[in-house]
This record gives C-alpha cells, structure tokens and sequence, in this order.
C-alpha cells in the first residue's frame, strides 16, 4: 500500500471513481446471442467419418510395426483423433439435430451415446481395438444415413 499523507487517500478514492468510469465505457452496449458453432450452418457427418477412418488405419499400423517410437505416436495420435470423432459427433447432436429429428428417428440419442463412448475411452481412445473401431464406423454411417434423410424434407 501506498503510504503518504491524508492528501493521498483522496486521490485513491478518485483513483477508484476513475475505475468505475472506465469500467462503464467499456461495458458492452449491444448482447448479442448464437444459435450454433461458428461456421454457422455446416454440419456433416463426414468429419467424424474421415476421424474414425483414420483411427481405424492408425490401429491397423499400430498391429503391423513393432517400433516402440512409431507406437508411442501412433498411440497420442490416435487418442487425438478418436476425441476429434466425439467432437464432430457432439456437433451434430447438440447443435444440428432437433426435436422434431429426435421425435422421427427416436433411436438417434442412443446412436449418439454408443458412437461417442466407441469413440471414448471405453472404445478407440483408450485402446487399439481394430472391431471397436469398425464399430464405430458403423455407428457413423446409420447416422450419416439419418442426416442426409432429413436433409431431404
């Protein structure tokens, strides 16, 4: 703390008026709100499609090289993309599909649960299990499926 005659408390004080000044002009004069990740309005299962592909193929060379410094990286690799496919997957669910989607296709929350958790560490995050990972492209596809449905109508 400053220390200094009686002269200096009343500069403090100004000091914090001066704060609560520069506080108000820089408060937001407009909220705005969003209704979705930005780029708004591109949705497509093939992000996760492309991901889980190239899990599958990274699980694949993991089998076939015995490299212990390739295996490491296949390994960072793979976790890394095995959480890309539940983020694009999570998009799609919470941001893209609606109600009414939900309401035409009630399997679609449960499509979603099973494809993320294939995609976590229960599935191809946190092991190299070539049928999880063939499990997880089929989860993709009935989605895909569904997507490009309502896509249609």
């Amino acid at each position: 703390m400053h220390k200094g005659n009686v002269g200096d408390l009343s500069m403090i004080r100004n000091e914090g008026r001066d704060s609560q000044v520069l506080l108000k002009l820089l408060r937001p004069k407009t909220t705005v709100s969003a209704h979705c990740d930005l780029p708004c309005g591109v949705y497509d299962p093939a992000q996760a499609r492309i991901e889980a592909e190239s899990v599958k193929a990274i699980i694949e060379k993991y089998a076939a090289n015995e490299d212990p410094e390739f295996r490491a990286r296949a390994i960072l690799i793979k976790e890394q993309r095995s959480q890309l496919v539940k983020e694009h997957l999570w998009v799609l669910w919470t941001d893209y599909f609606k109600p009414p989607h939900f309401e035409k296709y009630p399997q679609l929350h449960q499509l979603f649960n099973e494809a993320t958790k294939l995609a976590g560490a229960s599935g191809t995050k946190g092991s190299m299990d070539g049928k999880a990972a063939e499990d997880l492209l089929a989860k993709i596809a009935e989605i895909d499926k569904i997507f490009w449905e309502t896509k249609q109508g």
